[in-house]
C-alpha cells in the first residue's frame, strides 16, 4: 500500500512509475494506492477528497494516473485504488449546494451521514456508483478498496455498498475485478463464497491479524491493544480463522464484535503488520521496526508473509524504512488550527500524554515539515541493516510464490485449525490443496 505524495520525492504518478521495476523484482503482484480524489491544499492522506472524479492535480494529470496503471500492468502488477464513500472532506465540498448529499437521519464520526436512503438519495447513490465504475472502466484499475464501510449508513432494501459491488462487476466487461472491504464490524456475510468464488467482495482488511501480531511483539496494552495483548486464544484464531473476535464482547468497544469466520477461505482476508492507519494514527507515526525488538519483528514478518491469507506490505516496510508516517494535511489557517488541536486532544486519554507539555511534542499535522518527514528515503534500501531486511522480504516472498501460492487456488473454508500449547505459544495447521502439475 502506497501514499502517492510520499512514495517518491516528487510525489507524482509519473515518478511512481520509476519504482515499478523495483516492486516487480521484490515479488509484488498488486499495488494499492491511497485515495486520489481532489482535495484542498497540496498535501493530504487522501481521505479528505471532495471532487471524486478528479485525481488531485498535485499528483499529476489524469493521463499520468492512467500511465501508471498501464505501466504496472506491463509488469504484471495489478493496481487497486482506495475509495472513500462514507464522508467528504471538511473543506471545499460544494455538492450540498446542488443536491441533498447529506442526511441527518444518521450520524457518523464526521457528522451528518452521506444520504443513501433519504429524500433525493437516488441521485447520490448513482453519483457514487458511477464514480466507482469510472475508476474501473476509464482508468483500468483492477479493484477498489472501500474505506470504512461500517460508517456507510443506509437503511435501504439494498445497501449502497452491495448495489455498488453488483454494478461495478456488471460494468467491468468480463474483467476480473477485486473489491476489498474495510469493515470494523468483522462481518463474515459480505465475504461468503458461491461455488468457491466471491459473490461480491474478494476480501477484507484483517485488522485482527495486525493487532494480535503487533501486541505480541510490542507488549503494548493501551487502547484496543488491551483486548489482544497476552491472549493466545485470539492469536491462534486470527491466524487460523481470520477474525479474532467472532461475536465476543470487546472491552474497548463496550459491545460484541464480529461473526464466525473459520468457514471462509483464508484468501478472504488481507493480512498486514503495518498500514497507513496503524502507523499514521500513532502520535508520532512511528513504524513497527522502531518500537519492537528486531528479532521479534523478523519472526512475525515470516508468519504473515507465509500465511495463506493475502499479505499486504506498507511502503518502505520491506527495507525497514526509518521514516515515520505521521498524519498530515494542508488546510486554511482556521481549519488547520482546529485539526492541530483535535489531533493532540485525541491522545489526551493515553497515560503517556496526560502531561499537556508531552502532547505539544506531537507533530503538527498541518506543517510541511511533518509531511516531508514521511517521504521515503530510497537510498536506505541499499545500505546496512536496511539492505539485510530487504533480502529477508525478497527471500520470503520468493518462498511464498514457490510453495504457498500454488496451493491457494483450491483452498476452501475450514482450512485452518489451532491449538493453544501454553500462554504465548500456539500451533496452527491448514489443510492445503494438492499442488497440480
Amino acid at each position: 500500500m502506497n501514499s502517492t505524495c510520499s512514495f517518491t520525492e516528487e510525489g507524482t504518478f509519473r515518478s511512481a512509475i520509476d519504482r515499478l521495476d523495483y516492486l516487480a523484482g521484490l515479488g509484488i503482484t498488486a499495488l494499492e494506492i491511497m485515495p486520489v480524489a481532489d482535495f484542498p491544499g497540496n498535501r493530504n492522506w487522501g481521505y479528505d477528497g471532495v471532487l471524486l472524479f478528479a485525481p488531485d492535480s498535485s499528483y499529476g494529470r489524469p493521463d499520468d494516473l492512467k500511465a501508471l496503471v498501464d505501466a504496472a500492468h506491463a509488469r504484471r502488477i495489478m493496481v487497486f485504488l482506495d475509495v472513500v464513500y462514507n464522508h467528504f472532506g471538511p473543506d471545499g465540498n460544494y455538492l450540498p449546494e446542488y443536491s441533498p448529499v447529506f442526511t441527518e437521519r444518521h450520524k457518523t464520526p464526521w457528522g451528518a451521514a452521506v444520504n443513501y436512503d433519504a429524500d433525493g438519495s437516488h441521485m447520490v447513490r448513482e453519483f457514487v456508483i458511477q464514480n466507482a465504475i469510472y475508476w474501473i472502466v476509464e482508468f483500468h484499475f483492477d479493484g477498489l478498496r472501500l474505506d470504512a464501510v461500517h460508517a456507510i449508513k443506509d437503511d435501504s432494501d439494498t445497501h449502497i455498498v452491495d448495489e455498488l459491488a453488483s454494478r461495478v462487476r456488471n460494468a467491468s466487461r468480463g474483467r476480473q475485478v477485486h473489491l476489498l472491504l474495510e469493515n470494523e464490524e468483522n462481518e463474515a456475510g459480505p465475504l461468503e463464497r458461491c461455488d468457491g468464488k466471491p459473490q461480491f467482495y474478494t476480501a477484507q482488511w484483517n485488522d485482527d491479524i495486525h493487532h494480535v501480531l503487533h501486541a505480541a511483539v510490542t507488549g503494548e496494552h493501551t487502547g484496543y491493544y488491551a483486548d489482544y495483548t497476552g491472549d493466545t486464544e485470539k492469536l491462534g484464531r486470527a491466524l487460523a480463522e481470520g477474525f479474532a473476535f467472532q461475536g465476543e464482547p470487546m472491552t474497548f468497544r463496550g459491545s460484541p464484535r464480529g461473526e464466525p469466520s473459520g468457514h471462509l477461505p483464508p484468501t478472504a482476508f488481507v493480512s498486514f503488520i503495518q498500514n497507513h492507519d496503524q502507523v499514521g494514527n500513532r502520535a508520532f507515526g512511528d513504524r513497527l521496526t522502531s518500537v519492537a525488538p528486531a528479532e521479534a519483528v523478523r519472526a512475525i514478518i515470516a508468519i504473515y508473509l507465509l500465511l495463506p491469507q493475502i499479505p499486504m506490505l506498507f511502503m518502505g516496510e520491506e527495507f525497514a524504512a526509518s521514516q515515520p508516517f505521521p498524519f498530515f494535511a494542508h488546510f486554511e489557517p482556521e481549519l488547520a488550527e482546529a485539526v492541530r488541536k483535535g489531533r493532540r486532544a485525541e491522545f489526551a486519554k493515553f497515560p503517556e500524554f496526560q502531561d499537556p507539555r508531552k502532547r505539544e511534542t506531537i507533530p503538527d499535522p498541518t506543517s510541511e515539515e511533518t509531511f516531508r518527514s514521511a517521504k521515503l528515503n530510497w537510498q536506505e534500501a541499499t545500505t546496512g541493516s536496511h539492505a539485510d531486511h530487504l533480502v529477508l522480504y525478497r527471500d520470503l516472498l520468493a518462498l511464498r510464490r514457490r510453495e504457498i501460492v500454488p496451493r491457494l487456488k483450491d483452498i476452501g473454508g475450514n482450512a485452518g485449525s489451532f491449538q493453544v500449547l501454553q500462554e504465548g505459544a500456539v500451533c496452527v495447521r491448514w489443510g492445503w490443496a494438492t499442488t497440480r502439475n
